[in-house]
């Protein structure tokens, strides 16, 4: 089986966001020296479970801790770390099995229902919600994540959810896939990151050059490809510039 590793969204609707992220950085404090950032992001974890088992969701409190040491390995470089506030444990099958991104899917619904009776802290302080995603309209899924400019527009809605087995990725700190299934759009929008068509799998020996035309080979240690996870291990200077700009213009002037 083919596993989805994140939802993903229309180029337009991607080029609409970046032009607003722009924008907003331009008017905010971003336009100081944002590479001087160092800032801990309040983390408040909701494991959704199903029943008492580690199949129904119930996760030993070890891995959310585990979780959190890795975030702060991989972010390491960025000025941004993670400190756990909270372990909530909820028992409801429904959310569980059924809460996920699909508007025309009740699983909206469940997850709106999920969020808004759960959601903690501001626009600073990270959510994360584990979820099985057994019963809704791509079972594939692995989890998907608000991005910081919908926080003004849904406070509640911000956050992360992912499968219970697995971490969270970048989107919600604004960065997208390195990958965009195209040489010739602006990609990921990041200067630093090399064009990239598609998404790498496993671990290469040899990274491909899925766009020869273009300066660079396949970036597949970055965090933001979908390589085995043995492989990744980097995120750029211009993908962390990004996201501390991001963290400023729509985090900390929004919280």
């Amino acid at each position: 089986m083919n596993f989805i590793r994140l939802a993903t969204r229309s180029y337009e609707q991607v080029k609409i966001d970046e032009a607003s992220f722009q924008e907003k950085k331009n008017l905010s404090k971003a336009k100081q020296s944002a590479l001087n950032l160092n800032v801990v992001i309040p983390v408040h974890w909701h494991a959704i479970q199903s029943g008492d088992s580690l199949a129904e969701g119930h996760i030993p409190e070890s891995q959310v801790i585990d979780s959190i040491k890795v975030l702060n390995e991989d972010y390491a470089t960025t000025g941004f770390s993670f400190k756990l506030e909270s372990a909530n444990y909820v028992t409801n099958a429904t959310w569980f099995e059924a809460a996920g991104p699909d508007t025309d899917y009740p699983e909206r619904v469940y997850q709106t229902e999920m969020k808004g009776k759960l959601h903690q802290g501001n626009a600073t302080t990270l959510n994360i919600y584990t979820v099985g995603f057994t019963n809704i309209s791509d079972p594939r899924l692995l989890g998907y994540a608000t991005f910081p400019k919908s926080y003004i527009m849904d406070p509640l809605d911000d956050g992360v959810v992912i499968l219970y087995s697995t971490v969270p990725g970048g989107h919600w700190m604004n960065l997208y896939h390195t990958f965009s299934e195209s040489c010739d759009d602006d990609g990921d929008f990041v200067d630093d990151t090399p064009a990239q068509l598609n998404s790498t799998k496993g671990c290469p020996t040899v990274a491909p050059d899925s766009c020869p035309g273009r300066p660079g080979r396949d970036p597949i240690h970055n965090y933001m490809d979908y390589s085995s996870d043995i492989c990744l291990t980097e995120f750029t200077p211009g993908q962390i510039r990004r996201m501390q700009e991001s963290f400023i213009s729509f985090r900390i002037d929004s919280a």
